[in-house]
């Protein structure tokens, strides 16, 4: 199986389970929960990923 390479960009459409939890500065139990409310797990094949449109959503509505 081929390793995935990171590429280092700017505009994320999604992320691994670690990315978001930096993204959110919290820990990876806590980034899982906040991804679940909002709806935003996606899983293709046995890697899971996470929309960060989704996420930001959740949060803004959740701020206001």
């Amino acid at each position: 199986m081929n390793k995935t390479e990171h590429k280092e960009t700017d505009i994320y459409l999604t992320v691994d389970i670690d990315t978001l939890a930096a993204m959110l500065s919290c820990g990876h139990a806590t980034a899982r929960k906040i991804a679940e409310q909002a709806g935003a797990k996606i899983v293709i094949g046995k890697r899971v990923l996470y929309s960060v449109e989704k996420i930001r959503r959740y949060i803004d509505c959740m701020a206001e």
